[in-house]
């Protein structure tokens, strides 16, 4: 396994991480997700620490906590061989104080995640959302509290807007508060959003990029088709409305450049999707996710081989997209590039 600095920070991490969604399964979305109980989540982690996988992602809001309940059996009595990062500020019920990053909220959130972990600190702590009632002064404030008191050890951010994460990292330099490492991102060759702002900002400012749905939404799988209907076992019949949107066409054409890969390499179109990640700049670590042994298997495949240059570039090709203003004149036009050259210079889009 390769490991990788998180963003500008010491911390090292493996280019895949374990995602625990799966772990609990409570509820119409994480139920769908998956229902791994306690005995099958220490076979995963057992499966993940071999293949070199030491850090592993979930969420108070996984679940309802269940999440974070079974991840910490998992990993009993081998803390120190683990790197456990885990997420607030979505709503955890209905009460005024149950949702947001208010300094009281994430106090709380922190006591309440150790207690089901079962550890006495988190490597990474991480904020879920942005959250428009709580001033960004009192929030970092709070999270130094937490490094301090030696219960935090890094600090990270997910679907933050590129303002939203800009404004909470000036603040942090300005009232000399820990500055956020990773943003957790959702990214993938049918969402490639993430590159025209906040892979920029990363580079910029020193975010690692933690990848979050590398498959679109379970549409990467291998199992999705032109002209075939949605397999009956498919998580999406129950979650599609929860997740990023996919135009069919858009990913009938991406599906074709991967089976076309596929045929090429012997890899399989998620291993090849996963690949496509690993290679593209700030991305620190891709969270993959499993139901069971098998699927982690498969997604283990990922690593120690590369694509070809040429391949890449078909991937690149398929998977594009025009820009969204303002970032398109950059994208199309000559003296706009010259001016701010592209992180990565795109095929021009259809």
């Amino acid at each position: 396994m390769e490991y990788r600095r998180l963003g500008a920070s010491g911390l090292k991490v493996p280019a895949l991480s374990f995602g625990a969604g799966t772990f609990g399964g409570r509820g119409p979305l994480f139920g769908a997700w998956g229902t791994t109980d306690a005995r099958e989540a220490r076979r995963l982690v057992d499966i993940c620490l071999d293949a070199g996988i030491t850090m592993f992602d979930t969420a108070d809001v996984y679940s309802g906590g269940a999440s974070e309940e079974v991840l910490g059996e998992a990993i009993k009595n081998r803390r120190d061989q683990v790197i456990v990062s885990t997420k607030t500020g979505l709503p955890m019920g209905d009460g005024p104080g149950d949702a947001g990053t208010s300094r009281s909220r994430l106090i709380r959130a922190c006591e309440d995640a150790l207690r089901r972990l079962g550890t006495d600190h988190i490597d990474l702590f991480q904020l879920h959302a942005y959250d428009a009632g709580a001033p960004v002064e009192e929030v970092l404030s709070a999270l130094d509290d937490l490094v301090r008191a030696g219960k935090v050890r890094y600090l990270g951010i997910s679907n933050f807007s590129g303002w939203q994460a800009m404004k909470s990292l000036a603040s942090a330099e300005r009232y000399g508060h820990p500055r956020y490492v990773a943003h957790q991102v959702y990214y993938s060759l049918v969402g490639r959003d993430y590159e025209w702002e906040l892979m920029p900002l990363g580079l910029d400012q020193g975010l690692g990029a933690l990848v979050w749905s590398p498959l679109g939404w379970g549409r990467l799988t291998g199992r999705i088709r032109r002209g075939t209907p949605l397999p009956a076992g498919s998580r999406l019949h129950r979650t599609a409305d929860y997740g990023p949107p996919v135009e069919d066409e858009h990913l009938y054409r991406v599906v074709d450049a991967l089976d076309e890969i596929a045929r090429e390499t012997g890899k399989s179109v998620p291993q090849i999707a996963l690949n496509w990640l690993l290679r593209r700049p700030t991305v620190s670590s891709v969270i993959i996710g499993a139901r069971d042994e098998h699927q982690l298997r498969q997604n283990l495949g990922a690593v120690g081989w590369a694509l070809t240059p040429g391949q890449v570039a078909a991937l690149d090709a398929a998977s594009v997209r025009t820009a969204p203003y303002p970032y398109f004149p950059y994208q199309r036009q000559e003296g706009f590039a010259r001016l701010n050259p592209p992180v990565i210079a795109p095929p021009t889009a259809a």
